[in-house]
């Protein structure tokens, strides 16, 4: 990338200096070297000042500590609920992934927890009501509805939602929409079973088309 490219980021760096403050090997366009101390200082207080910030960021430091590589996400998710206090859980599922989302909800409910969930076809609104063109119209004919699910899910007043497999576009619905905390469990990826980072993984041989 040019030097001169105003579009350099975190990306263009990987010295990964701001792990340990090593200022001397920040580059000129590091971010936290061109933030203001005023800026930096204003976003610290977010995480002290705001009482839910400081607690979600004191139990994900706490779990990290202890468990970091040792556990799954799934043992994770779980363990940060429980040490916030979480009792009501809401899930935005996928209807492909409703039999995960099965699974997950007996899981859950074992360690105690309430489960509501929202799946994404609630609703039931055809395609065309909100003008796709047949051609478009090939997964089934009613809408895949995350600002539905998003309403369901902030009625029920979960206390954390968890989403599982919405497709891209529809999480970003989602996203936009929910009000609480929200994590994400599966990323849907339909052709690397959901794993979406092995295309990176294998951009050099697989997926080389990628960089085509």
């Amino acid at each position: 990338m040019k030097t001169n490219d105003p579009c350099r980021s975190c990306v263009d760096c990987g010295r990964k200096a701001c792990q340990t403050s090593k200022e001397s090997l920040y580059p000129d366009f590091c971010l936290t070297k061109t933030a203001s101390e005023e800026e930096r200082n204003s976003i610290r207080d977010c995480y002290i000042d705001d009482t839910e910030n400081n607690q979600i960021m004191n139990v994900a430091a706490k779990i990290q500590a202890e468990t970091y590589g040792t556990i799954n996400r799934v043992k994770e998710t779980i363990l940060f609920a429980q040490q916030m206090g979480y009792q009501k859980i809401g899930i935005a599922t996928c209807t492909a992934l409703l039999k995960e989302s099965q699974t997950l909800t007996r899981i859950l409910r074992q360690h105690g927890f309430q489960v509501f969930s929202a799946c994404c076809k609630v609703g039931a609104i055809p395609k065309s009501d909100i003008d796709i063109p047949e051609e478009h119209i090939t997964q089934g004919p009613n809408i895949c509805n995350p600002i539905m699910q998003a309403k369901i899910l902030n009625d029920a007043k979960t206390d954390l939602n968890i989403v599982m497999g919405l497709c891209v576009g529809h999480d970003i619905l989602f996203h936009k929409y929910i009000q609480g905390p929200t994590t994400t469990l599966v990323v849907k990826d339909r052709v690397l079973a959901h794993n979406p980072a092995a295309a990176l993984y294998t951009v050099h041989s697989f997926n080389k088309d990628l960089l085509s």
